[in-house]
């Protein structure tokens, strides 16, 4: 990390912890050179992957379109905003989790279906009628 004030290349950890229930690091940093100090915080960065639509065009992760679909699914559905916030979260880590640079279009909507099982059969049923596009009951 440069110093703030003489932009020195080399400063060094005087203190670490951790602030914002864990999900940052709070550090206190000391120049090697002019001795001013002065605090950073460090944030994990989650770095999602490009989509690949049917059409094998690809665009970014858009939250709020998943978003969406969970609503659209579980409308008039008795279940809380926060386990809808908790599927999301758990969707965007597990496309994290896999460590490429894009995903398919299909591996969301599979995660998404996987999710809205656990949540609501019915929602489960509403977005899988439509993602599959059933045509009759069998």
């Amino acid at each position: 990390m440069h110093c703030l004030f003489c932009f020195a290349v080399d400063t060094k950890v005087i203190d670490s912890r951790l602030v914002g229930e864990g999900t940052q690091v709070r550090r206190r940093r000391q120049c090697v050179i002019c001795n001013e100090r002065f605090t950073t915080f460090e944030v994990a960065e989650f770095v999602l992957p490009r989509v690949i639509k049917s059409n094998e065009m690809r665009e970014p992760f858009n939250e709020n379109k998943l978003r969406r679909s969970f609503l659209k699914a579980l409308e008039k559905r008795p279940v809380k905003s926060d386990d809808i916030d908790m599927a999301i979260n758990n969707i965007k880590f597990n496309l994290c989790a896999t460590g490429e640079c894009a995903v398919p279009s299909k591996m969301i909507s599979n995660l998404v279906m996987d999710a809205l099982k656990k949540l609501d059969k019915v929602a489960y049923i509403r977005f899988a009628s439509v993602y599959r596009h059933f045509e009759d009951i069998s």
